[in-house]
């Protein structure tokens, strides 16, 4: 029996649940695979505190060193987050010979490229399951199922905390504030959880799905970021009556201009795969030349979900180990499917708008010149409520396809008129079509 020792930095949640899996179902692993994966050092900055399962003497240690220098650790777990000590732990696992798996979207975003080079020149596999969605192998999806096969479209929920906000939001009529308060309760969301709400977390996401389809590693400045603070519950009433619901989408197209990528609350029809998609799960829907449509779904977070990630890396690279094969399936490859970045001032789409406007005749005919001149065809107009005290509509508007810069255009101009407000709603409808 082939034994791969593991040496796991952090061990907070999800470290211990990778404890937990392996201490578990280590039989049922070696008699799958005829590896057996043994944990050899355990480090982190608290080894005192109870984590609910037992750690034979000697494993756990306050010393990075014991991981990072032992001789007898095959593969490194690095789950202590952030870009700085993250990366100065890979770094040094790779160059001590050390494979790595990392469940560090934000690593990866950050400096993937350096690490993954770093990992082909050492012949070491460096591998990162969890970085996206969790449970859901997405990552093992795109880089071997689908290897076959060029991507068109990627889909993707891929943060489970905006989902619960806004299923809740729809579901319950309640405003954005209070629902948020209530998963910093349940333990779905941060104390700050801004990485969540503004789209960060998903955008790291974005990227490492785009760079891995693509072959071109993508940042954060290639990536148009919106997240859900101050999204209205008006706008859930009317988006239901159209039969669309508010996600926060991740958005990545490869396009005849080049490849688009973007976080947004985006509408998405109520009755697609994606609109059935509530509470704290994940799924990412992929189109590609061959197999067509596609679609993944699961938990995206949490101990279980995320430890079952990081241990099936752990057995991809016991198996490379055992069978002499390193880089067998590169983590990440350049080559020349990159055919350029398109901007979001020259993406299209359908869009949905809520324009408030004086409760007058005539108004909207002005207001729809504007559209005309910078050539956005309207699909639907319906006036909704009237506010008797300001004297003033909701105006919801649905566009056909639009370039996206001549409708940030179009709405500059509409914010100067006297009778409109300055605080119109856009949102990107995606039909999947």
């Amino acid at each position: 029996m082939k034994k791969v020792k593991i040496g796991l930095i952090g061990f907070g949640t999800v470290g211990t649940g990778v404890v937990k899996l392996l201490k578990r179902n280590k039989e049922l692993i070696a008699e799958k695979t005829g590896v057996l994966p043994v944990i050899e050092k355990i480090a982190d900055l608290d080894i005192t505190t109870d984590r609910g399962v037992e750690i034979p003497d000697g494993i756990l240690t306050t010393n990075i060193n014991d991981v990072l220098n032992n001789p007898d650790i095959d593969v490194v777990i690095e789950l202590v987050g952030g870009t700085t000590y993250a990366r100065d732990f890979v770094e040094k696992a790779l160059k001590n010979g050390k494979a790595v798996v990392t469940a560090n979207k934000a690593l990866l975003a950050d400096c993937g490229e350096d690490l993954f080079n770093l990992a082909y020149e050492k012949s070491l596999d460096f591998y990162y399951e969890a970085s996206v969605a969790g449970g859901i192998p997405i990552i093992k999806a795109l880089r071997e199922s689908l290897s076959s096969n060029n991507i068109n479209t990627v889909y993707g929920i891929l943060n489970g905390t905006c989902n619960y906000i806004l299923s809740r939001m729809e579901d319950e009529g309640t405003a954005f504030d209070e629902i948020l308060k209530d998963a910093q309760k349940a333990g779905y969301a941060e104390a700050d959880p801004t990485f969540d709400i503004d789209g960060i977390d998903t955008a790291h996401k974005t990227i490492v799905l785009a760079s891995l389809a693509f072959g071109n590693w993508f940042n954060m400045d290639d990536v148009h970021v919106e997240g859900i603070r101050g999204i209205d519950l008006l706008d859930f009433k009317y988006a239901a009556k159209l039969g669309y619901r508010i996600k926060l989408l991740s958005i990545i197209k490869n396009t005849s201009d080049g490849i688009e990528m973007s976080v947004r609350p985006t509408l998405v029809p109520a009755d697609s795969l994606i609109g059935s998609v509530h509470g704290v799960y994940n799924c990412v829907w992929i189109n590609s030349d061959w197999l067509g449509n596609s679609m993944y779904y699961g938990q995206g977070a949490g101990e279980k979900a995320t430890a079952s990630a990081v241990v099936s890396d752990v057995i991809d690279i016991a198996l490379n180990l055992k069978n002499n094969a390193s880089n067998r399936i590169p983590a990440f490859t350049k080559g020349t499917r990159f055919k350029g970045l398109l901007g979001e001032e020259n993406s299209r789409g359908r869009f949905y708008l809520r324009i408030q406007l004086a409760n007058r005749p005539g108004v909207f005919g002005e207001i729809a010149t504007v559209f005309g001149e910078y050539g956005i065809s309207l699909a639907s107009v319906d006036q909704k409520e009237i506010d008797q005290n300001k004297k003033m509509a909701q105006v919801v508007v649905l566009t056909h396809d639009a370039n996206q810069n001549s409708l940030n255009s179009a709405l500059e101009k509409i914010r100067q008129f006297d009778e409109a407000g300055k605080n119109i709603v856009v949102f990107k409808i995606e039909d999947f079509e």
